[in-house]
């Protein structure tokens, strides 16, 4: 008698639904994920929503160090041994998260090639994401940060096409993110808007033309 044949992992079914090793949950606007110091025992999926990532200095300065987005992994440092969370994550809208325990994790990377293959591509990215935002940092003005700040996370240069029009971000927020204060980002915010790169239009519009400003020369 032939065997039953093994039916096809379904990457993007397992990460929209929930089961007994993992669970969808819903947050509201500004409600924290986890945060910075606790127990590290599971990995996120972002399914819908927009959440933000801090970290809090020993003397309690705060960064943004990334916004993340529909289609991200967070949370990942449980499967290679980090006990603690390393930074705070919150929902900067109404967002739906898949929590997968760490074990399953492990097992589903090491059993289903397919889900690996995506969760390596994703970490890749990252690390090329990391790369960009130290160079951007050390080498370039706060005018260019912003603007390629505003092209992420308006996700221009995606496979999809790109969101012209973001969920609202505050300018504390842009300024935590690029590394200077709220009136300059005030400052290079309107300019932009003056020269047609950003329109306000039921949202923040975030037009293609801004890439001048991170391609032009200083």
């Amino acid at each position: 008698m032939a065997k039953p044949r093994k039916v096809a992992f379904n990457v993007e079914r397992y990460l929209q639904t929930a089961g007994l090793v993992k669970k969808v949950v819903e947050y509201r606007k500004r409600q924290i994920i986890f945060t910075q110091g606790s127990a590290c025992k599971s990995v996120l999926y972002l399914q819908s929503g927009r959440v933000k990532l801090t970290v809090t200095s020993d003397v309690g300065k705060e960064a943004v160090i990334a916004v993340l987005t529909e289609g991200d992994f967070f949370g990942e440092g449980c499967i290679a041994g980090q006990p603690l969370r390393t930074a705070t994550a919150v929902a900067m809208e109404h967002t739906s998260v898949l929590e997968i325990g760490k074990q399953e994790m492990i097992r589903v990377i090491h059993n289903e090639p397919t889900f690996s293959d995506r969760f390596v591509s994703h970490m890749l990215k990252r690390n090329v994401r990391i790369e960009e935002d130290l160079t951007d940092q050390l080498f370039n003005s706060s005018e260019k940060r912003l603007a390629r700040t505003l092209l992420l996370v308006a996700r221009y240069g995606k496979e999809e096409a790109p969101e012209k029009i973001i969920a609202k971000i505050s300018q504390e927020t842009l300024a935590e993110m690029v590394g200077t204060t709220r009136s300059r980002v005030s400052f290079f915010m309107n300019r932009f808007r003056k020269l047609g790169y950003i329109k306000y239009n039921g949202g923040l519009q975030i037009n293609s033309s801004l890439l001048r400003v991170v391609l032009r020369e200083s």
